[in-house]
């Protein structure tokens, strides 16, 4: 080659590894990192802190219980001649369960009347020896013979009273042979059929009736928390409703939350020692059945209202040794975390009563990613019933550079 061509070529390498070091040099200090090389603040939601007046609520464990319950026997022996009932139905108090053969229960009957009739015959005849002694006695009969009339009568008028409570108890056991429902309630399967025969107060039950409507709701609470609810109380913190009445919701066991407010009936006045709680007896109207017994449920109980801010749950961690942590914007839009030491439940929030002012901005989403000190840009937003977070304020917009 000659030596015009070899330094034509040289050139040319060396202008484009220039022009490739320059396309460098311009990606690495423009490419939209903006002024000086930094990031742009990140983007977050953002609830503004206000407080208020805020329900105070405990989530406790507990199962569904008849409202009443009853194991039918039969009071009388006998065989099984009808069952009157469908199995697993609805029947109403006095409703004919079952019915037990009454043939030998009707001849005692019969027998006891009679005995009743024969004894009512006596004491006319009694009456009237006495009376007649008492004529006589002035003038030949002996006083001895006056007591004997008084005693004959009085015999003759307890085999009458006799008598009678021999025929109420034969109708007692007659009516007995229909076995009725003692409440309205929902039925069990039969354990007995048609021709079995029953005794009296037998051990097993001919069937089992329970109460639906209402239906008991039985919760369990620490005891450990039951202090610490006093205590609060006591010093203030917590407002109780006038007359004390809680509110009480249940969310089933798919999660779907039971329409009908319950409330409190009644509480154990002991703690188990196996276990360190105590039961609690809730009561809710159960119009459809949709409760049955059995069934696990969660309930909400608000024990009274507390002045303090909500924090979402979604928007704040809790520690390996429980404290709770949030993340806020400070005044110059610099991400900030505060530690909590005391927070109440209410709903699906924390409720706190320090370490918040009105008007501090919670962050409530994007905060997974970001550390102290990291600028953001904070928008507006709330949080639904369903969790999710909404948007209620466009961000403000970015300056534009200029020329």
């Amino acid at each position: 080659m000659r030596p015009s061509l070899k330094l034509a070529s040289a050139i040319l390498v060396c202008t484009a590894a220039l022009a490739g070091c320059s396309d460098q040099g311009t990606a690495q200090s423009g490419g939209g990192a903006g002024p000086g090389g930094e990031r742009p603040p990140a983007t977050v939601s953002v609830v503004v802190m206000k407080k208020a007046p805020q329900a105070l609520t405990s989530t406790l464990p507990g199962r569904a219980a008849a409202f009443q319950t009853a194991e039918i026997r039969p009071r009388v022996s006998g065989i099984i001649k009808e069952i009157a009932f469908k199995e697993g139905s609805e029947v109403n108090e006095g409703d004919l369960l079952y019915k037990i053969e009454d043939d030998t229960y009707r001849a005692a009957q019969a027998q006891a009347q009679a005995s009743l009739q024969k004894a009512e015959a006596g004491v006319p005849t009694a009456r009237s020896n006495l009376a007649r002694q008492e004529r006589l006695v002035g003038s030949g009969a002996t006083q001895v013979e006056l007591e004997n009339a008084r005693v004959t009568l009085l015999q003759a008028e307890a085999d009458v009273a006799q008598a009678r409570a021999a025929l109420r108890s034969a109708e007692i056991e007659l009516a007995l042979t229909e076995i009725r429902a003692p409440f309205e309630g929902v039925t069990t399967a039969s354990r007995y059929s048609i021709g079995n025969v029953v005794t009296a107060n037998q051990a097993d039950s001919l069937m089992t009736l329970r109460r639906l409507d209402p239906i008991y709701i039985e919760l369990t609470e620490s005891s450990v928390n039951l202090l610490r609810l006093r205590e609060a109380i006591n010093s203030g913190r917590i407002n109780r409703s006038e007359g004390g009445a809680t509110d009480i919701r249940l969310t089933l066991e798919d999660g779907h939350e039971y329409p009908v407010v319950g409330k409190l009936d009644m509480s154990e006045m002991a703690v188990s020692q196996t276990t360190g709680t105590f039961s609690i007896r809730a009561v809710f109207d159960n119009p459809d059945g949709l409760i049955l017994p059995g069934m696990y449920v969660r309930a909400t109980v608000t024990v009274g209202t507390e002045e303090g801010f909500l924090i979402p749950q979604r928007a704040a961690t809790r520690s390996a040794n429980g404290e709770l942590s949030a993340k806020f914007v400070t005044a110059d839009n610099k991400v900030e975390t505060r530690v909590f030491d005391q927070a109440q439940v209410s709903g699906n929030n924390w409720l706190v009563a320090s370490g918040i002012q009105d008007g501090d901005k919670l962050i409530v989403d994007g905060f997974q990613w970001i550390g102290d000190g990291a600028p953001v840009q904070p928008v507006e937003a709330k949080i639904n019933e369903n969790g999710i977070v909404e948007v209620t304020a466009a961000p403000a917009a970015a300056p534009t550079a200029q020329p």
